[in-house]
């Protein structure tokens, strides 16, 4: 498999309703690494690196979100990894 990288803003009701935990969960899940962060806009930032594949899953989990949750678009522009994190996390 190969590897990748995307950095995604998701758009919507995605603050204040636990999307960042899900997005950790998610990543733990697949075990990708990176980051998730609420931006000053409204939106949520996700980089994540892994295999394309498993991307491709979390990809379709953020167009999702959790139940309180309501995405209304993501933008994803997809990179090459860079190996910079050696974990997912929260970013402040």
């Amino acid at each position: 498999m190969a590897k990748a990288a995307f950095q995604a803003r998701v758009y919507g009701q995605v603050q204040g309703v636990g999307y960042r935990f899900f997005v950790e969960d998610k990543a733990f899940l697949y075990g990708v690494t990176g980051y998730v962060k609420n931006l000053p806009d409204g939106s949520v930032e996700v980089y994540a690196e892994g295999e394309r594949e498993v991307l491709e899953q979390l990809l379709a989990d953020l167009n999702q979100g959790p139940p309180a949750a309501r995405v209304t678009h993501v933008e994803v522009d997809w990179k090459l990894p860079t190996g910079k994190y050696q974990e997912f996390s929260i970013a402040f």
